[in-house]
């Protein structure tokens, strides 16, 4: 009896340092399967669209895909357990063999041309790769038995492999697109597929027959799932419903809706009684399998529904989100138990604060964190950002970090508390960096310039302009004398970033006075200088109110010297810079720098504004003049009417043009976007990444007048389909431009 006692005791003592040992392991995830010479990970890898959730047979493990590796997880405490590395890009699907000794994962990893992995399930040891797909893997599922493998792809197909050998056994073809989704029924005989073409296939399992071909649905066949008894097929469509097939006689049975987005993944209960569909409608409905009532509306996910699974009791459901989160839920109850986070957007730049103690991190999901850089812990999360943040950088003193970000703005945060300090507006700002006083900010910009602004005011100090392509990056020389800027022009341009010289020469807007303007008309401003001196060059910026005046052209003025080069004006929204050098000396005295001509477009009070104005000499020497007169305001007149009944205003706006959201979003992988001409133009509309390389480019030329769209068929200027992700289509009418966010889903 002492002697059961005493091994009773070393089991337990064993079992504890076990748990503890896992327990200190998994606090310790962040340097699981690092690359050679990484010290620590922050942040899990952005989820997957796909089978991107799996429960082992048992339950006490489900696998995660992300664009990292598959994570697995502890199911009742919800820890990690290990990381699954290999694939060298984002992973689609994820399942466990019957037996969970093996798990199977398809990616759509170009390099090594679209890949399948076995691995131990257990050990999390890489057991053999299959190959030979010619597109993206998008689904893989296990038989029943466990002895075959079946695979959706990209090229169309179907391919079955004998999991024990890894030996390609048969193809099945007959897809007209791709093939999203595979599914075996419980007994083995029959293989479901759901395609882009808009149809469910069923093949014999064993032979790869084509059995029955399934339509009704009007959209892509995103999902597909055989009820536990096998009697009944469930198939989500990305035409925002969800059929019930009978799976012995192949016919329809019921069409569940309710959904107001397209239906990305359904999931069967393991007892066959509830559905599960998730939707890019951000929500999950359950539904009764047998009855197709709405039982249950899950909401809490701030974005498209991923995928969705039941553990094997069929008591918890799981769903993988485009908010980067996994919630789980009762599946009786529909109640909300645990949000599992750390995993994130693809991050864009990070910095580190000057005592070394913080790391910052700015991402594609328009966020930006903070981490300790020590241990590794996320401290909190910055949000306010409408577009992916590109450059961040800390103030020396390490109190403020600056962010630039795709929505054209410069936001100043204070690092201590995370408050929102102040908002610089300029065009797409690709790089920020404080100089080493933290006196001045530096922006670079798509619009080939450089800007200056008071770190702590928030004026804008200057502008430098000379680059021909975007300005990827600007930094400060350790002096602070030199500012460098690098472009994708190919060149870096060094600054002299030391304080520029004032002048007494004035710059300011003439508006010819009492001139009474219709829509339509145009109205042309000089903009002038007295007692100017030494003057080679000048830079302005003129702002207008873009919804009240359309900028239409500039040309120089005779102030500088008649050999005067003068630069393509920029043309912002709601701005326009001019420049002009001379190489053949310098101008002194008053006269005309250059003439803006606008065309009033509706009835509307209006202003024009200068800044950052500033002059060069023939050394290169920068100055910067007084302003007058910057804000110019010309107000309508209602009571003036021509003998016609014509009103008569001195600015005013009527849009050229309306641009709204593409449709579908996301897409897969065409899109449609809608835009209304009120003016007849030239349009153009040209589609980026989120690097900001250009990917297409649509020059529809002169339009009339009227509702219109553009069809992109998700293919860039070479024919070739693009990868998912998130890209950003730029509007051009006249006075109209706009930038809209689009994701491309597959």
């Amino acid at each position: 009896m002492k002697t059961k006692l005493f091994l009773s005791a070393l089991i337990l003592q064993f079992l504890i340092a076990t748990l503890l040992l896992s327990n200190s392991v998994a606090q310790d995830y962040t340097k699981w399967s690092l690359p050679e010479g990484a010290k620590m990970r922050l942040g899990k890898g952005s989820l997957t669209l796909g089978k991107s959730i799996a429960y082992s047979p048992d339950g006490t493990r489900f696998a995660v895909t992300c664009s990292i590796g598959i994570w697995l997880y502890d199911a009742q405490t919800y820890q990690e357990l290990s990381l699954l590395t290999g694939h060298t890009e984002a992973i689609r699907s994820v399942v466990f063999s019957p037996d969970g000794q093996t798990l199977a994962s398809g990616d759509y990893d170009t390099i090594n041309k679209w890949t399948i992995r076995l691995w131990n399930a257990e050990t999390g040891e890489h057991k053999q790769t299959l190959q030979g797909h010619t597109g993206w893997v998008n689904s893989v599922a296990f038989s029943p038995d466990g002895q075959t493998l079946a695979s959706g792809s990209d090229d169309k197909t179907i391919r079955l492999w004998d999991v024990e050998t890894g030996e390609h056994k048969q193809t099945l073809q007959g897809h007209t697109y791709w093939v999203f989704s595979v599914a075996f029924s419980p007994d083995g005989q029959t293989l479901a597929s759901g395609s882009y073409d808009k149809t469910i296939r069923l093949w014999d399992a064993k032979t790869g027959e084509h059995q029955k071909t399934l339509v009704g649905h009007t959209d892509w066949v995103r999902s597909v799932a055989f009820s536990a008894d096998g009697q009944t097929l469930a198939s989500g469509s990305y035409d925002q419903t969800i059929r019930l097939w009978d799976a012995e006689t192949r016919k329809h049975k019921q069409t569940l809706q309710g959904h107001t987005g397209r239906v990305v993944s359904v999931a069967f209960s393991a007892d066959g009684q509830t559905l599960a569909s998730g939707s890019d409608d951000n929500t999950i409905r359950l539904w009764d399998a047998e009855t197709g009532e709405h039982k249950h509306t899950l909401q809490g996910h701030t974005s498209v529904i991923l995928s969705v699974a039941f553990s094997p009791d069929g008591q918890t459901l799981a769903s993988g989100s485009g908010d980067n989160t996994i919630r789980f839920w009762d599946a009786v109850t529909g109640e909300h138990k645990h949000t599992l986070q750390g995993h994130e957007g693809q991050v864009w730049s990070i910095a580190f604060s000057p005592d070394g103690q913080t790391l910052a991190s700015g991402s594609v999901d328009e966020t930006i964190r903070f981490w300790d850089a020590v241990t590794g812990e996320h401290k909190h999360t910055l949000q306010g950002h409408e577009g992916q943040v590109w450059s961040i950088a800390f103030s020396p003193d390490g109190q403020t970090l600056a962010s630039g970000s795709r929505d054209n703005t410069i936001r100043l945060w204070d690092v201590e508390t995370g408050e929102h300090k102040q908002t610089l507006a300029w065009y797409s700002i690709r790089s920020v960096s404080f100089s080493p006083d933290g006196q001045t900010l530096a922006g670079s910009s798509a619009r080939r310039i450089v800007h200056l602004w008071d770190a702590e005011t928030g004026e804008h100090k200057q502008t430098l302009q000379g680059h021909t392509d975007w300005v990827e990056s600007v930094s400060f020389s350790p002096d602070g004398q030199t500012l460098a800027s690098g472009s994708r022009d190919g060149t870096v341009l060094l600054w002299n970033a030391t304080p520029t010289a004032t002048t007494d020469a004035t710059v300011h807007i003439t508006v010819p006075q009492g001139q009474m303007l219709a829509i339509g008309d145009r109205l042309t401003c000089t903009l002038n200088i007295t007692d100017g001196r030494n003057v080679a060059g000048y830079s302005v910026t003129v702002t207008y109110d873009s919804a009240a005046l359309r900028y239409i052209e500039s040309t120089n003025g005779d102030y500088l010297p008649a050999d005067a080069d003068f630069a393509p004006p920029i043309i912002g929204e709601n701005r326009v810079t001019l420049s002009a050098t001379s190489p053949a000396g310098e101008s002194v005295g008053d006269g005309t720098l250059a003439t803006l001509t606008f065309e009033v477009v509706t009835r509307k009070s209006s202003t024009l504004k200068l800044f950052a104005v500033s002059f060069v000499d023939t050394d290169g020497a920068r100055s910067l003049p007084q302003t007058e007169n910057t804000e110019i305001e010309v107000v309508q007149d209602p009571q003036s009417v021509d003998a016609k009944g014509k009103h008569y205003t001195k600015w005013g706006t009527l849009k050229t043009a309306e641009v709204y959201q593409n449709y579908p979003n996301p897409f897969n992988p065409e899109t449609w976007i809608p835009y209304t001409l009120f003016e007849t133009g030239n349009v153009n509309l040209s589609i980026f990444d989120t690097s900001g390389e250009l990917i297409r480019e649509f020059k529809l030329g002169y339009q009339t007048r009227g509702p219109k769209r553009i069809h992109w068929d998700g293919k860039n200027a070479a024919g070739e389909t693009v990868a998912s992700g998130i890209y950003f289509y730029q509007f051009e009418a006249g006075n109209t431009k706009s930038v809209h966010k689009m994701w491309l889903l597959k």
